[in-house]
């Protein structure tokens, strides 16, 4: 017999795609994108359509077990959940009676986006413990702080009015690998005539089809939209209007554009004037405009002010007047999610020293595991997340994990990398066994997921293992045991107009529902910023001791004589950070991480096509093939991840390149603010 279960797609992707599982006999058989759903439209990507790979993979963790050997060698046996949750409990016990409770660090991310998954026990656990907070800033911080200064939230055009453009802009995405929903939309406007301009620091396989391409140096973007704004005010291409009426602070900025003309932008971003005058003359010629951009804009030392930069740009040509103009990073400011319902903060402790337990900020937990000594970080508990390959300079994240004194447990599908340093490992589901409830951030849907077959093996939810774990600890706020449809029930708030005609009840039968938001949401400004206009000043830049005005921060690695490139390292297109990068399906067609590398430079190197270098700076050095390619720029290395330290020659992660310095804002990640080094080895 065979049932159909609606799911949603829990990966970090802007596209949360609506599910349809095929299970037959107890197993699921096929999966299928909802051809109902308004983005989905029955299209997935080949990560999502051949997902039970992952979740019949022979290699899947099917029950906790405990280290027997070093840290790092991935050696296990198995244990009953019973001992190894005695085995948790005693060692946090340990770390909170000896160095008190900031000693325990949870750890986890975006690997199941999931509301339940992602931020609700887990968060309540750590909270009632008085655990050591955690800073969730690898990703996105910068850009979403930058979108809060400008615009107010995570908000923007509606996805789908990206088929109704007759300029799209994508600036910083590669939609083909990280949105291929967009994509679908934008290829329907330009079979209506609309044309596609790629903004870029790598000719991606977005940018190879679009209409132009604009190769950029990295971390230079906010230099290019005042280069934009220069031209739109000298030719005077503005909405004076709109900027009268929904902009705060436009008639003291307007001034400051003066001096970013497009020669001394060449200088400073390597686009020609000429490129910068024809895209601020397109830009200018048409309000039905959508920039599309993505997260890689945020990941260098200015990142936050690029992203608030760039989102003032619509401002200036009225484009948000029209439902297929503005601009799109994030839709998730648009959902009414009831963050404290679910994480409960309140049950954190107040210190004796009047204050909440500390921050942790996980792009530093390199520092946090090896320097952090008040108190150090003595127990972690890792889920959602594999830091050993994803957190940046990685030599230091192995470190931490490599101490006999850090009691350390994973809760994943599989012997990670992060795994390998485990004293515990515990089995967890895929979502193909979950219950969840789920925003997007690149669309404005509801959906809701129906667990389509039985946890494999000894699997557990990380909402079963956090209600399991407070149980072991004695544990008895009663908002630790909540069941899953009573924490999905407080998820968002359910008397919200945007949600108006939409039941926690009718969304649980028909599996999405899309909220009430305007085509055209800021046609009459309403921003959710303080003033309701798009802030080209801000106060809340001043307070963040920052410029209150749209301006340009350099990157803090633009290379010298020892280390004179830039390292660039993108999504993989069949990977999802880390995950599925064990797959066979994908290994076979990326066994290893190959240094993409522009001719002139593998020249001045010697380097030719599949020759093996060392690619390095101070913080590390990894062995790699090289790739000869003129997608790559002049000065601009790639290297397409992440992959599995073992896939690697040298059995090194991209990350010991990469630095633990922090972004202007939000404190995050600055991955592409690097530079090395290469050499034949």
């Amino acid at each position: 017999m065979q049932t159909t279960i609606k799911q949603a797609c829990p990966h970090d992707c802007p596209d949360a795609c609506a599910l349809e599982i095929t299970v037959e006999n107890g197993k699921a058989i096929a999966v299928h994108g909802a051809k109902n759903h308004p983005t989905t439209h029955g299209v997935l990507c080949t990560k999502v359509t051949y997902g039970l790979d992952r979740t019949y993979h022979p290699e899947r963790v099917l029950h906790p077990m405990k280290r027997v050997g070093k840290k790092g060698e991935g050696k296990f046996e198995r244990v009953s959940w019973g001992e190894a949750l005695s085995s948790i409990a005693n060692a946090f016990h340990a770390a909170k009676n000896t160095f008190g409770a900031e000693s325990i660090l949870p750890y986890s991310y975006a690997g199941n986006m999931g509301v339940l998954n992602y931020q609700t026990l887990g968060h309540r656990l750590f909270h009632a413990l008085g655990a050591s907070q955690l800073d969730r800033t690898i990703c996105s911080s910068a850009g979403g702080d930058g979108l809060m200064i400008s615009l107010g939230a995570g908000v923007g055009t509606r996805m789908e009015q990206l088929a109704n453009a007759e300029l799209i802009i994508l600036w910083g995405t590669n939609p083909i690998t990280s949105s291929v929903h967009s994509w679908s939309f934008m290829q329907q406007a330009k079979k209506r005539g609309a044309k596609l301009i790629a903004i870029d620091t790598y000719k991606s396989l977005s940018a190879q089809k679009c209409d132009e391409f604009i190769a950029i140096k990295p971390g230079t973007d906010a230099a290019l939209a005042l280069a934009i704004m220069h031209c739109l005010v000298r030719d005077d291409k503005l909405d004076h209007e709109y900027l009268a009426q929904h902009a705060l602070g436009w008639n003291e900025f307007a001034p400051k554009v003066h001096e970013w003309s497009p020669e001394r932008v060449e200088k400073i971003t390597g686009v020609p004037s000429a490129q910068i005058e024809s895209l601020a003359a397109q830009y200018g010629a048409t309000k039905k405009c959508i920039i599309r951009a993505n997260y890689g804009l945020n990941r260098h030392a200015g990142g936050g002010m690029a992203v608030r930069t760039i989102a003032c740009l619509p401002a200036l040509t009225g484009a948000w007047r029209e439902a297929a103009g503005g601009f799109l990073l994030s839709s998730s400011g648009h959902y009414p999610l009831q963050k404290n319902e679910l994480a409960r903060p309140d049950l954190m402790p107040t210190l004796p020293n009047g204050k909440k337990p500390r921050m942790v900020n996980m792009t530093l937990l390199g520092d946090a595991l090896t320097k952090l000594n008040n108190p150090p970080i003595k127990a972690m508990y890792v889920y959602n997340s594999n830091p050993a390959v994803v957190a940046p300079d990685s030599n230091a994240v192995l470190a931490g994990l490599a101490r006999e004194d850090l009691f350390t447990v994973v809760h994943d599908t599989f012997i990670t990398d992060t795994a390998r340093y485990a004293d515990i490992v515990l089995p967890a589901t895929t979502h193909f066994e979950n219950f969840d409830i789920h925003r997007s951030y690149g669309h404005t849907s509801l959906l809701m997921s129906q667990p389509a077959i039985a946890p494999v093996g000894e699997s557990k939810s990380n909402s079963d293992a956090f209600r399991a774990l407070a149980k072991a600890l004695g544990m008895t706020q009663p908002e630790l045991f909540e069941d899953d449809e009573t924490l999905a029930r407080q998820a968002f708030d359910w008397s919200s107009p945007l949600l108006e005609g939409i039941t926690y009840d009718s969304l649980k039968a028909d599996g999405w529902a899309q909220m009430i938001v305007p085509d055209a949401p800021f046609a009459h400004g309403n921003f959710p910023t303080p003033s309701g206009k798009v802030e080209f000043y801000s106060e809340t830049a001043k307070r963040m001791g920052l410029d209150p005005f749209p301006t340009y921060i350099a990157p803090a690695e633009t290379g010298d004589a020892r280390h004179p490139l830039q390292l660039n390292s993108l999504p993989y297109r069949h990977f999802m950070n880390s995950t599925f990068a064990n797959v066979d399906r994908y290994k076979k067609d990326a066994p290893e991480p190959r240094l993409e590398i522009h001719p002139s430079d593998a020249a001045a190197r010697g380097v030719v096509d599949g020759a093996e270098v060392s690619v390095f700076n101070e913080r590390g050095r990894v062995r790699l093939a090289a790739k000869v390619t003129a997608l790559a720029q002049p000065g601009c290395v790639v290297v397409q991840s992440l992959f599995w330290r073992n896939a690697a020659r040298d059995g090194q992660g991209i990350n010991v390149l990469t630095s633990q310095r922090l972004t202007d804002m939000g404190r995050g990640a600055t991955f592409y603010d690097c530079a090395v080094e290469v050499a034949l080895v």
